[in-house]
């Protein structure tokens, strides 16, 4: 659990004003603004508040991982049991792609480390300042080349980033000498070049698993971050997917600071590592099949429901499959959560997504995931181990 920063105001109440403000801007300017508010914060929390009790310890919050724990500071979101993350707000507040309607992932990004809600303007020149930086250096191309087919995307990913640290600014400059108060603006400078780079490290690896010999386009500096992601995927023409791929990962932009993945950025972040060496860590938290690898395993699970029980399904031939899933002692991927109670509204927000979109609607996968989640939560009760029988959205 978090001890959460209130500096962030509820986005419904800011979202209009800060749009109103047509400010030009740039990402590092404003950061550099937002840093000594946030750390006069912080020491004022310090002086007043360092003695404050915020809760007991059990044995059984040590053992659960420190579950129901309230141990950890983290100011840009929090993940609420009974509302989850409240992207909702960001859906009406923060700009959209140029011809698109959903979240662009530049005012996203720049929500999370500023606060504010950007401009349309500012999120333009933030995706032409990454679209410059996103080129891969040849000798991670090379690395990446060489790697197996059959070594599993995630651990090629986690490799490819480390290798980006050969470049890091921050690792740079520590080793020339600079001054703690300079720390931010290097690891900015890593941190926007590794986000810049990650839509071309993925398609490589993509294109060398799934597509081998598929030439890879150059980046436009005239596409938003995903837009360029699709377009390197070979999915450029199709508007709807890209549109997609924009909700998806902006809603997943950010999930609080105690899950796996986020919870190890920061740990090996505390050392001084720099960006590249903390997102490759966190990348290989993430790839474990009770975290980031459960999307794969709820799409094997879903994909082999459909292959047995075929395209005409009903809700009563799924209660059956996940019976017979249960009764074998394997659980069912996808549901059951350590914090949500309520289901998570950015799987209700992919739904809504898929469901205004006919072709997407009519798709026998989709619609078998969204029966299957209209079953599985009574199933799951009446079986009696999953307490909490929900589904997460990233595993659907």
């Amino acid at each position: 659990m978090l001890l959460r920063n209130s500096t962030l105001k509820p986005l419904r109440l800011l979202g209009a004003a800060y749009k109103r403000l047509a400010s030009t801007k740039s990402l590092k300017e404003t950061i550099e603004e937002v840093i000594p508010v946030k750390q006069a914060h912080l020491k004022k929390l310090k002086t007043e508040y360092a003695n404050a009790s915020i809760g007991d310890v059990k044995v059984g919050n040590v053992i659960g991982g420190m579950r129901g724990l309230r141990a950890m500071l983290w100011d840009s979101s929090v993940l609420d049991p009974e509302e989850a993350s409240r992207h909702w707000h960001c859906q009406k507040a923060l700009p959209a792609a140029p011809g698109g309607k959903e979240i662009i992932a530049e005012s996203m990004l720049w929500l999370l480390l500023t606060g504010q809600v950007p401009s349309a303007e500012q999120t333009r020149e933030l995706s032409r300042e990454l679209a410059q930086k996103g080129d891969l250096p040849t000798s991670v191309e090379s690395l990446v080349d060489s790697l197996p087919r059959t070594l599993h995307p995630m651990t090629q990913l986690g490799i490819g980033v480390a290798a980006l640290n050969h470049d890091s600014s921050f690792q740079a400059a520590y080793e020339r000498g600079m001054k703690k108060s300079e720390y931010w603006t290097h690891t900015l400078e890593d941190s926007l070049s590794l986000v810049a780079r990650l839509p071309a490290l993925a398609a490589r690896i993509y294109r060398n698993v799934y597509k081998p010999g598929t030439p890879l386009p150059e980046l436009d500096p005239e596409l938003d971050l995903v837009g360029n992601y699709s377009k390197l995927l070979g999915y450029g023409d199709n508007h709807d997917l890209t549109e997609y791929l924009r909700l998806y990962i902006s809603i997943h932009g950010d999930h609080e600071g105690g899950n796996a993945s986020a919870h190890t950025a920061h740990l090996v972040g505390s050392t001084l590592s720099d960006p590249y060496l903390s997102y490759s860590a966190a990348l290989f938290a993430l790839a474990g099949p009770l975290h980031g690898l459960a999307n794969q395993e709820v799409l094997r699970w879903q994909l082999s429901m459909l292959k047995e029980v075929g395209e005409e399904v009903s809700h009563d031939t799924i209660r059956e499959y996940l019976w017979k899933t249960l009764n074998s002692g394997q659980v069912v991927p996808g549901y059951g959560h350590g914090v949500l109670r309520n289901p998570d509204p950015r799987f209700i927000a992919l739904q809504e997504f898929c469901g205004s979109k006919p072709e997407l609607l009519n798709s026998p996968i989709i619609q078998l995931v969204k029966k299957t989640y209209e079953v599985a939560p009574s199933v799951l009760k009446e079986h009696g181990k999953a307490c909490v029988p929900y589904s997460f959205p990233v595993d659907t």
